[in-house]
Formats: C-alpha cells, structure tokens, sequence
C-alpha cells in the first residue's frame, strides 16, 4: 500500500464474505502474534501500525476495510481486559480472532 511516499505493507489482503448480506467486503489483515515479554507494548505497536494503515486505506482504498488479526488465546487474556477493550472502542478497531494452531478463523470483531 502506498500513500504519497509512504510505502506499508500488511500481511494480508483479500475479501471476506458477509454473511448477513451476502456481499463481498474487501480487507486488509494486519497479523500480530504478541510473543514479546509485554503484551501492552506489542498491543501500543500494533495499534499505531494499524491506525496508520486505516487512514492510508481510507485515504487511497475507501472500499477496504483493515482488521488487526490476533490469536485466539492473547485475544481471551489480553483483549478482554476493561481497559484494552475501551481502546478498541476508542479507537473503532475490527479484529480477526484466529487459532493458530488449528490456522482457523474464529470471529470477525466489528
């Protein structure tokens, strides 16, 4: 993705099917695997990387939408927490819950 001369790359791009409409939306996935000692510095990094690619998109790709992808167990320890939780809502992220081990979606978060 490139805005002006700034250059980013997300880790995946593709379409995920609504299944409440039956449409297509297009997305970017943002992939974050949380291994560091601090979850809270991995999540302050992912969410600046993720709020700089949202408007990049809005600004170049108004028919995508980006998701910050995390997995399934850092998203039921980290992300349930009150004070995580008002971030996402602060800041409007969508999140895709995975199982990396099984490699399988679980949620779409809007």
């Amino acid at each position: 993705m490139q805005y002006k001369e700034v250059r980013l790359l997300a880790d995946l791009a593709g379409e995920k099917a609504i299944a409440a409409t039956k449409e297509e939306q297009k997305v970017v996935i943002e992939v974050k695997s949380f291994v560091g000692r601090s979850p809270m510095r991995e999540f302050q990094t992912a969410l600046g990387q993720y709020l700089i690619y949202r408007t990049f998109i809005e600004q170049t790709h108004a028919d995508y939408k980006i998701y910050l992808a995390v997995n399934q167990d850092i998203y039921d320890q980290f992300f349930q927490q009150i004070a995580i939780q008002l971030i996402l809502t602060t800041y409007q992220l969508l999140l895709l819950i995975v199982d990396l081990n099984t490699e399988e979606v679980r949620r779409w978060i809007n």
